[in-house]
């Protein structure tokens, strides 16, 4: 199979697809990969790391063109819609549920496409989605402690406090992979945390893990408006695999959060968790409503991009070889978890929380598949 690995042209986005150790392994099968001049540097790997084991730095044009699998990062940017051909495995980041327009280009151009965030283990979980959330989880209370500081524009709140003053209070709303980092990292400042989630199990995993060093909360909409109320930094860490995340914060609830206080919108790659919250870049990362500081970095992992490529790459690419070496069908055939990663084949979406968050027809992938 060829195998091309472009690069990343988001805003701000430095990470890549394929590591050099990745490369090897897939050239020493027999395969053919096309690297794209530059697509590593910003994650520290220069072409001739490439090169050295076997892959080929290649135009944009003929990796898009020539290549069987596109193996990206983030999701096709419109300039590149019409670079996909049908056919074409697309395996990457798609996040389709608020994206119409590049679900209809996909659909258009009869990509297989895959998305890394809809892989689902038989447990329920989302093995090529938590590295990235590990990431973004820690960063959120990172970029968030910087955003409280009044040069910022935030209330000039040290998280951890110092003795005989209080902590600064962090409310997280979502107890998963996101949630779980991000109280790790918010007790690890000395901030005062409560988590509030749906799940009554997690809360009492929780509960246990930090022996009571967090407050944990059913969430509710009265819960959430209170814990709001004294909040200086809130991190929203909800997700529904393939679906748009749910809007658990309203404007009318912005409005009773403290003056300089930030929200660090983790879901925003789904939509957000705040009726407020709209997608940002590193550039431009934060907006204000209501006087309350929004963090809405759409792809935050890529601002470490050296750690966040190897840590992905390190859970995408045992994927990837499996797909080189079988073929599409054969490999989503013998594999369920990548089965459940498939958003769109043929012209026709074939995951159903994708498809009614688009309000398109959902498609069972047995009904098409070659």
């Amino acid at each position: 199979m060829i195998i091309g690995v472009p690069k990343e042209i988001k805003k701000d986005e430095y990470r890549v697809s394929l590591t050099p150790a990745g490369a090897h392994d897939l050239a020493v099968a027999g395969h053919a990969v096309l690297v794209e001049d530059g697509a590593g540097v910003g994650s520290g790997i220069a072409n001739d790391q490439y090169e050295r084991v076997g892959a080929r730095i290649a135009s944009r044009k003929e990796i898009f063109s020539r290549s069987e699998m596109i193996v990206k990062v983030k999701e096709p940017l419109p300039e590149e819609y019409g670079l996909l051909n049908e056919g074409q495995v697309l395996y990457t980041y798609l996040h389709l549920a608020p994206a119409p327009a590049l679900a209809d280009a996909l659909l258009e151009r009869k990509v297989a496409g895959i998305a890394y965030e809809t892989v689902q283990l038989p447990d329920g979980s989302l093995p090529l989605l938590v590295p990235m959330s590990e990431v973004a989880g820690r960063m959120s209370i990172h970029e968030g402690a910087k955003y409280l500081e009044r040069e910022n524009g935030g209330r000039g709140i040290l998280l951890g406090g110092v003795p005989g003053v209080d902590p600064g209070h962090v409310v997280i709303l979502g107890g998963g992979i996101v949630g779980s980092n991000a109280a790790k990292m918010a007790v690890g400042a000395g901030a005062s945390v409560t988590l509030l989630d749906v799940n009554l199990h997690r809360l009492r995993y929780l509960d246990d893990l930090y022996g009571g060093r967090i407050k944990t909360l059913m969430s509710n909409r009265l819960n959430i408006m209170e814990a709001l109320k004294t909040a200086d930094l809130v991190v929203g860490a909800v997700l529904l695999p393939g679906a748009r995340a749910p809007k658990l914060v309203t404007r009318e609830m912005i409005s009773v959060m403290m003056p300089g206080s930030v929200i660090v919108d983790v879901g925003i790659d789904q939509g957000g968790v705040m009726e407020t919250s709209r997608p940002t870049t590193h550039s431009d990362p934060i907006y204000q409503v209501d006087g309350v500081i929004h963090y809405c970095v759409a792809n935050m992992p890529g601002a470490v991009a050296r750690t966040s490529t190897f840590a992905l790459t390190n859970a995408t690419f045992p994927y990837a070889l499996e797909l080189a070496q079988k073929g599409f069908t054969e490999a989503v055939r013998d594999n369920p978890p990548l089965r459940m990663g498939v958003n769109v084949y043929k012209g026709a979406v074939t995951h159903p929380a994708v498809a009614e968050a688009l309000g398109k027809e959902y498609v069972p992938l047995d009904r098409i598949l070659d």
